[in-house]
């Protein structure tokens, strides 16, 4: 091919690949996810397309911000679809805006967009770590900006299973009002070559440009599996969709709030836990009788507010010691499911029962996760702790 003077020659392409014969003829420039101005242009053009009237017609940056993260092209299908269905594009169209993105964003396979229907005082104990994460929501206001302040990164959790990691996750969106994406890095990875890369680079772009926005990373641990091998195995695929992750969160100027959960943090590169990548990192450990308290509170008090003042909980604090939150609400199920059969309320023997010997065995008397356990407290001034005093020593 000969070059003509005064002509462009210009080549679109999903995946950022470029022929070895063209690499030092052709620049390669990386077009983001379009911006509310963009999405206004766009919502214009509808408008002007279907023809509608003025009382038809609301553009308010909630409809737009309800567009974030799609391309030119999704957020031309969704408005369109709105009018074709509603036959307006005003504020009432929100839902529908918002619905056929998450059905976009599913389709990726890699984000899906949660719904948290967890409130904030569904979270029993962790007094620490809600007292951090309300502080730290206040650093996305434009008040902050003005001071100077930088969004926050994120936080890494990390901790005994079933101790409400997940649960907060979904608590703090509905606190902060943020929408929130569930990251699935396991879907990252695919079979053609470079396929897992570009998963990676696409996941972090749309979230970005849904920003602010929590990303939401249960037990990641399990993604980053493979991560610290030789890459004989997968050709080193593991490693590099990794470390451009973590580049990502060192580097990220957009107000995406990182929320990784961990179950074993000895799965997780040395790296991934060094200061600059998280905010902060909090140990989450057995609750102990106060939030145990809380946490039964919570749960007895689920369908009826009034049970709670006939319920000794006292007497299922000293029982359920060394409980997990997950233990302690499975033990009121059942409970609750053996009233419920009977036609009755919950009482006290019905959850005793199910903290009995016979039917609850907690993972605190699994060998493996008390050294695991052990092995974090030793190493607790590491981490902070998620809740405030001394935890409860171990029962035998």
């Amino acid at each position: 091919m000969t070059k003509s003077e005064g002509k462009c020659l210009i080549l679109g392409t999903v995946t950022p690949t470029t022929p070895l014969e063209l690499d030092k003829e052709m620049p390669i420039i990386e077009l983001d996810l379009p911006r509310r101005h963009t999405l206004g242009i766009i919502f214009d053009a509808v408008v002007e397309e279907a023809g509608l009237q003025p009382h038809q017609i609301e553009k308010n940056e909630a409809l737009l911000d309800a567009a974030l993260g799609l391309t030119i092209m999704e957020a031309r299908l969704a408005f369109s679809k709105a009018v074709a269905t509603k036959g307006r594009l005003t504020s009432a169209e929100l839902d529908f805006v918002i619905q056929e993105k998450e059905r976009i964003i599913r389709q990726s396979g890699v984000l899906e967009y949660f719904h948290p229907r967890t409130d904030w005082d569904d979270v029993g104990g962790l007094d620490e770590l809600k007292h951090w994460l309300k502080n730290r929501g206040r650093a996305f206001t434009s008040q902050a900006k003005a001071f100077g302040l930088e969004p926050p990164r994120g936080a890494l959790l990390l901790g005994v299973p079933g101790c409400g990691k997940s649960l907060t996750a979904k608590a703090v969106a509905g606190l902060w009002r943020f929408p929130l994406l569930r990251f699935d890095l396991g879907r990252v990875f695919g079979g053609i070559v470079g396929e897992s890369e570009a998963n990676m680079r696409k996941a972090l772009q749309v979230a970005q440009a849904i920003s602010p926005c929590i990303l939401w990373i249960d037990e990641i641990e399990k993604g980053m599996a493979g991560s610290q091998g030789s890459g004989s195995l997968d050709s080193g695929v593991t490693a590099r969709v990794m470390g451009t992750f973590l580049t990502w969160m060192q580097e990220k100027t957009a107000p995406v709030f990182v929320f990784a959960t961990c179950n074993n943090i000895s799965g997780l590169p040395p790296e991934f836990s060094r200061k600059g990548r998280w905010d902060e990192i909090f140990f989450v450990d057995l609750p102990r009788a106060k939030e145990r308290k809380e946490i039964l509170k919570v749960h007895i008090s689920k369908q009826d507010k009034d049970l709670i003042k006939v319920i000794d909980l006292d007497s299922l604090v000293g029982l359920s010691k060394g409980f997990s939150g997950a233990e302690i609400s499975v033990a009121v199920e059942n409970a609750r499911f053996r009233a419920g059969s009977q036609g009755r309320s919950i009482e006290n023997k019905d959850i005793q029962d199910f903290m009995g010997e016979d039917e609850m065995f907690p993972m605190v008397y699994q060998e493996h996760q008390r050294n695991y356990i052990e092995k974090l407290r030793a190493r607790i001034k590491m981490y902070k702790p998620a809740n405030r005093g001394e935890p409860e020593p171990l029962p035998d």
